[in-house]
């Protein structure tokens, strides 16, 4: 059976973007890149929504990503993508597969099947939807030392209480903490 986790970064206040969809609040240092090249090599299937997926469909395939960060972007350009939108119609990096089906019903049926762990990177509102339905494992969580007065929580609309269990955690220099939760 196939896991699900998510990675995202949020505010102390639980918000994965400010107003107008801003994240440039969001601290990445040399620290934080090097986590990042490390968990980029483990493979998998990524899940995004269309805004996330077009966000990093736009810089990760370049070559400044390529310059600045090649073990990321390599890793993101082997791993298979699955974007969910009602509108995407055309992509152009590689290994995509875009549906307008329902995430909770194509993930249900993912995680009954033999294959690689998936991962939800960023996309709040399916973050939200799967762990409404209890489908996430793991919630890996970049808590940078910020609040904002405004923005989108990360478990909006969500509908019930989960339980977690902390797993493991790591503070880097930044002040960024890595809090990885289980469900119990």
């Amino acid at each position: 059976m196939r896991r699900l986790s998510v990675f995202n970064f949020v505010t102390l206040n639980g918000y994965f973007q400010g107003l107008n969809g801003d994240i440039s609040w969001h601290r990445h240092g040399g620290e934080e890149g090097a986590y990042a090249s490390e968990m980029s090599q483990m493979g998998g299937t990524l899940l995004f929504g269309r805004v996330t997926y077009q966000m990093m469909e736009a810089y990760w395939p370049t070559a400044q990503a390529k310059k600045d960060v090649p073990a990321v972007a390599e890793g993101m350009a082997r791993s298979e993508k699955i974007v969910f939108s009602k509108t995407l119609k055309r992509t152009s990096w590689e290994n995509v597969r875009v549906t307008d089906e329902d995430p909770v019903a194509v993930v249900r049926k993912l995680k009954q099947t033999e294959g690689p762990d998936m991962c939800i990177l960023g996309s709040g509102t399916i973050t939200a939807q799967l762990a409404g339905e209890g489908l996430i494992d793991e919630y890996a969580l970049m808590i940078d030392p910020v609040a904002l007065g405004e923005g989108t929580p990360i478990f909006k609309g969500m509908g019930r209480k989960l339980d977690l269990k902390l797993k493991s955690s790591k503070a880097f220099s930044s002040g960024v903490i890595l809090a990885v939760y289980i469900n119990l």
